[in-house]
């Protein structure tokens, strides 16, 4: 029996499975119109004193319409990483079950937890198999992929990747933003962690959730393809934490409290 050393990809390709990444382009000559794919912005990770606080909107969009108000941006690939996506949720999707299945297939058949680099460089090959199709203008991914690392030395596991369109990773020390309302927040992350009251790395779990929101907030003021907090709707972002402990999902009644007291305040002075 061969011996694949846990690569799922190659388990794949040696039994003729192609994973296809691929969307169908529509031909823009005469009369046809260009393919408009679905989009989904904005995301962000910050690291705080227990781990890793991400959050990200829940709006997915075609061009100027707007798709679906109740969009997953925040992906659990195991019991300690998520991938936020941004881009295309075809091919984020896609992805996601690809790494989630290969993390399951090296566990079972090493008998140990693939390494965080080697779940960095996995994600990296699903993201450059990918180039052909984001040179077109279709399909592209930038993720941002956090996790926890229980081998480290630091009291604070939490780790924080980013990556660009051919695939290559960077680690961020304090916090990575991806999407088009990631313009809007990115210099105000920098300002709050530099000479804000409290760094980010500073703040417990309150004090971040009420940062990702205010910012959420503050890219949907920008962004027509970022959402906040709909109140018609009632919906909002969603938010999870990693720490020591796993993943958890802030709840609904949880993010509501946070609004009300930290967040939709300060429109009514």
């Amino acid at each position: 029996m061969t011996n694949y050393k846990g690569d799922f990809l190659d388990l794949l390709k040696a039994h003729d499975c192609q994973i296809q990444l691929d969307l169908p382009v529509t031909p823009t000559s005469g009369a046809s119109s260009p393919l408009q794919e679905t989009e989904g912005t904005t995301v962000l990770a910050v690291r705080y004193k227990d781990g890793i606080l991400i959050g990200g909107d829940r709006r997915a969009t075609a061009g100027n319409v707007v798709m679906y108000d109740r969009a997953e941006k925040l992906l659990q690939i195991d019991e300690y990483s998520v991938l936020a996506i941004a881009g295309s949720p075809a091919m984020a999707y896609e992805m996601a079950r690809v790494l989630e299945h290969s993390f399951q297939y090296f566990r079972r058949s090493q008998l140990q937890e693939l390494s965080i680099e080697g779940k960095l460089r996995m994600l990296s090959r699903l993201i450059r198999d990918n180039l052909p199709m984001t040179l077109q203008g279709i399909g592209g991914v930038i993720p941002i992929f956090a996790i926890y690392d229980l081998l480290t030395e630091d009291e604070n596991g939490g780790k924080i990747f980013f990556y660009d369109a051919l695939g290559a990773h960077f680690e961020s020390a304090d916090f990575a933003t991806s999407g088009s309302g990631s313009v809007w927040i990115r210099g105000v992350l920098f300002y709050q962690n530099r000479w804000g009251d409290t760094p980010l790395a500073d703040m417990d779990e309150q004090e971040a959730t009420v940062t990702v929101l205010r910012l959420l907030d503050a890219a949907a003021e920008y962004d027509s393809a970022t959402s906040g907090y709909n109140p018609k709707s009632n919906i909002y972002p969603t938010v999870k934490t990693i720490t020591k402990d796993g993943i958890q999902d802030l709840s609904a009644e949880r993010l509501r409290e946070i609004y009300a007291e930290s967040v939709e305040t300060t429109h009514a002075r």
